[in-house]
């Protein structure tokens, strides 16, 4: 039987990186899909269901705080009730991360440790005290991420000593905590019972807690100063903005072996941890409003550098890596294995976009300084454009996985069916994207301006690399159809065009590839009904005979990916289409309580009234969140979000 992805869209979750809490959407943990607590990628408690004499709680509402906590609204049956719900029950549960200090040492930081909690508030209304016996029921087992995600139900139920369940040699602990609650054991269940009498006009409140440590996590809670969420005067932008920020400030993460460069974990819950590609661009999107997390990102993707060549790893000098986990990944993917180390380096334009990054930070206010320990691990960076993402000697970056175990696509389109020709047919590798062509000719571009403005030497030779590549890119990248002409996705292995019309072309503006002709001809085509749904740009034209409206990446809709081509609109002078581009998000935000989404159907706003859900999509998600603030400055008068005043940075110089 094929595995089943569990779905996302109607559950719930609080969330402090790399702690994750994930309920229905009523606030009950049951042992099913995705549901349960979480440290790192490791399922620690499986199970949390709250009852009342004996009967769970009539839910009414959901209502989140922020990111990290979340009030589940009930009403309880009483014998002596009359039609009015008289006696309320708010369940409060909340995330929180923090860190594992040996002794006084501060800088010698292993693992993380972290609480989810919950408080119980009981309200009366009715004439006379009411008592009760609430009851919560608690299951452990410790279950991989990776497991989960492949639709597995979990391992065995792991039976506690006393309140405390212990895995690894007791180097992952959990540990039980209920005020005045009598605490059971039968098993591997554990139950907690308060005996309580409620009086009208008396709330009472009850506390139940679990304190997770692992000591061998590769990933920390994060330091240092949250995020700041800018001023809007419009009242919908500064809700997505703000519910933004809090997913942000949620998603906040340092690896233990740079304790205090903070980056963003790419997603909840799948990808809780370092994603290259996609902690950089999220925090290239915030530049206009914080320069500290692009300051970490860029260090901690430096230390991980790649400094030699395996296979197995992708690794190569100078290659910024794609994850880090805390083991092996094993995926089974369209009928391919897939066996990605703990460190994986699987990616074309990571490290292209790593050199990007670090200009525009530089440009928004990071310090000299800061700019300068990283001109070694710039220049290494550039190399491997020349000497290693170019596998034949063309003059294109193009990816082949030689391991024969690691992701077929390499870009950030990297599910398997993801590079397809008009007629839905899959191209064949070696591929060249087109964007990674644009971000190689930009970071050559940038980073030469870097070398030339701090005294290195070699920055001649990458404006003659970019300029090489701005002439291969136009002779050979553009193809022609009824619609006239447009940018190919890719080149096969053949070297040929890969036709199919995708979202990828749009990540060509802002990046100087293409002249103002071509410019206009890339904007024209994604704004065509066969790209733009109404809510965002579709990753595959609906004239592809591979489109379908909830295809990973063949007709799905992706935040950033509509985010990316509205900041390219704007660097390129298109303000009238990027506010329209805008405008469309703004509308999935808000049917989605401001949190956009990590990707949603492609299905047009003509026929759907509000955005279709991908069930599996990640959220909080660092580049879909990110995404507020390039909506934010399509859609404010002067181009950009109030922001502080010591950040002057363009929002359209992404």
């Amino acid at each position: 039987m094929a595995s089943e992805q569990p779905y996302l869209h109607n559950l719930s979750g609080v969330f402090s990186a790399p702690i994750q809490a994930w309920s229905d959407a009523h606030g009950q943990v049951r042992h099913t899909g995705a549901q349960g607590i979480y440290c790192g990628d490791d399922r620690v408690l499986n199970s949390a269901v709250l009852t009342v004499d004996g009967r769970e709680p009539e839910w009414v509402s959901t209502q989140l705080r922020s990111s990290k906590e979340t009030d589940y609204i009930y009403f309880v049956r009483a014998d002596a009730e009359v039609a009015d719900p008289l006696l309320s029950l708010v369940r409060t549960r909340s995330a929180q991360s923090s860190r594992i200090r040996h002794g006084e040492d501060t800088e010698n930081l292993t693992g993380c440790s972290g609480r989810v909690g919950e408080t119980l508030r009981l309200e009366s209304a009715m004439l006379e005290p009411v008592s009760l016996t609430v009851r919560l029921t608690l299951g452990a087992d410790n279950t991989t991420m990776e497991h989960i995600k492949q639709g597995g139900r979990g391992g065995a139920p792991v039976q506690p000593q006393g309140t405390t369940w212990s895995w690894r040699d007791q180097d992952t602990t959990l540990a039980l905590t209920a005020v005045d609650g009598t605490v059971s054991v039968d098993g591997s269940t554990v139950t907690i019972d308060w005996a309580v009498e409620v009086s009208p006009g008396v709330p009472v409140e009850l506390e139940w807690a679990v304190d997770l440590t692992d000591a061998d996590s590769p990933m920390l809670a994060a330091d240092g100063e949250p995020i700041t969420a800018p001023a809007s005067n419009d009242p919908r932008l500064s809700r997505l903005l703000e519910r933004s920020v809090s997913d942000l400030n949620s998603l906040r993460l340092a690896h233990y072996s740079h304790p205090h460069d903070t980056f963003l974990a790419a997603g909840a819950p799948w990808f809780f941890t370092m994603f290259g590609r996609d902690s950089i661009i999220a925090a290239r999107m915030l530049l206009p409003i914080n320069t500290a997390i692009a300051g970490g990102t860029l260090r901690a993707l430096a230390g991980r550098q790649g400094t030699e060549t395996d296979h197995t790893t992708a690794v190569q000098p100078g290659k910024i890596l794609h994850e880090v986990r805390r083991t092996v990944l094993t995926v089974a993917e369209s009928g391919h294995a897939l066996r990605l180390p703990p460190v994986y380096y699987g990616t074309i334009d990571a490290t292209p976009l790593w050199i990007c990054l670090l200009h525009d930070a530089w440009k928004a206010g990071m310090p000299d300084a800061e700019v300068k320990e990283l001109l070694p691990n710039l220049e290494d960076a550039l190399e491997w454009l020349r000497d290693h993402g170019d596998l034949d000697g063309d003059g294109f970056l193009e990816y082949l996985d030689a391991s024969g175990q690691g992701l077929v696509n390499q870009g950030w389109k990297d599910s398997g069916d993801a590079i397809r020709w008009h007629d839905g047919s899959l191209a064949k590798g070696p591929i060249a994207l087109a964007e990674v062509q644009a971000y190689a000719y930009e970071a050559a571009v940038v980073g030469a301006e870097i070398l030339d403005a701090f005294g290195r030497p070699g920055a001649q030779e990458w404006r003659d690399y970019a300029a090489g590549m701005a002439e291969r890119f136009r002779a050979q990248f553009w193809c022609e159809d009824e619609l006239g002409p447009y940018p190919a996705l890719a080149l096969d292995a053949d070297k040929r065009p890969v036709d199919g019309v995708t979202s990828n072309m749009g990540h060509l503006l802002g990046t100087g590839i293409l002249n103002e002709d071509e410019q206009r001809i890339v904007v024209r085509r994604v704004m065509d009904p066969t790209m733009f749904s109404g809510y965002g740009v579709r990753t595959l034209s609906t004239s592809n005979g591979g489109y379908w409206p909830t295809r990973y990446h063949a007709g799905a809709v992706w935040s950033h990916d509509t985010a990316l081509i509205i900041s390219g609109m704007l660097a390129d002078g298109f303000p009238d289409e990027a506010a329209q581009l805008a405008a469309g998000l703004l509308e999935v935000a808000e049917a989605n309580d401001w949190r956009l989404p990590e990707l949603f159907g492609g299905h047009g706003s003509d026929t759907m009234r509000t955005p279709v859900p991908f069930p599996a999509s990640c959220r909080p998600q660092a580049w879909a969140s990110a995404s507020s603030v390039v909506i934010a400055a399509a859609l404010t008068p002067n181009g950009q979000p109030a922001q502080r005043e010591d950040l002057q940075a363009s929002a359209a110089a992404f």
